[in-house]
């Protein structure tokens, strides 16, 4: 039996309403697709890779910020979205890598417990490949969100972001746990197109699926 199939859709610096208009389509096609009944070998979703254009904020369903906070960030110059996803306030800039992937877990055999350590797994491989010792303890908060078996958001790996955006916030709602990123920790500068090849093989290897690029033909 062939293994599922997942399309990697990557984006250099997108503005990240576009990686949420994205997300959008790959999830109504999948929603419209067949269940866990399709092929062998089916596509059971996408990668969908990026670095944001610039920075943003963004809140989870459970919220994180008020109105106020909302126009004190805009004042900095950050863009301010709500979105779907599960969690509190967040930032996403340039220098981050984020990754959203947009699975059909029944294809994959996963449940969403099983699909978050997955995704855990994979950045603490990619840390550990870098030479981070540690990984786990450091390893980046993921928010996911999951409907009728099907993914969306996911995580956002620091590797040169500016960090000093998260001091105006409350990261994830964790007091007093301080943010780092890969070029921090390791004393140089780590770049997000250097950190992909070993995530994509840490993704691969995790998931037990082939990745196939965007343009490759169904």
């Amino acid at each position: 039996m062939r293994p599922p199939a997942v399309r990697l859709v990557r984006r250099s610096r997108v503005p990240y309403a576009e990686l949420l208009a994205l997300q959008e389509r790959w999830l109504r096609r999948l929603q419209a697709a067949p269940g866990p009944e399709a092929p062998s070998g089916a596509e059971a979703g996408a990668l969908l890779l990026c670095e944001p254009a610039g920075p943003v904020y963004t809140s989870g369903l459970r919220g994180g910020l008020t109105p106020e906070e909302m126009a004190r960030l805009r004042a900095l110059g950050a863009e301010v979205r709500a979105t779907g996803r599960g969690g509190l306030a967040t930032f996403h800039g340039p220098g981050q890598l984020l990754c959203h992937p947009v699975l059909d877990l029944r294809r994959l055999g996963l449940l969403l417990r099983t699909h978050v350590a997955a995704l855990e797994a994979c950045a603490v491989r990619l840390c550990e490949s870098q030479g981070l010792q540690g990984a786990r303890a450091r390893a980046p908060p993921y928010t996911v969100r999951c409907g009728r078996h099907i993914t969306s958001h996911g995580l956002a790996l620091n590797c040169s972001t500016d960090l000093g955006w998260f001091e105006h916030i409350v990261p994830c709602g964790l007091v007093g746990t301080g943010v780092t990123s890969l070029s921090e920790e390791l004393r140089r500068h780590v770049t997000v197109d250097e950190v992909i090849p070993p995530f994509l093989q840490a993704f691969k290897e995790t998931y037990k699926c082939t990745l196939i690029s965007e343009d490759s033909p169904n």
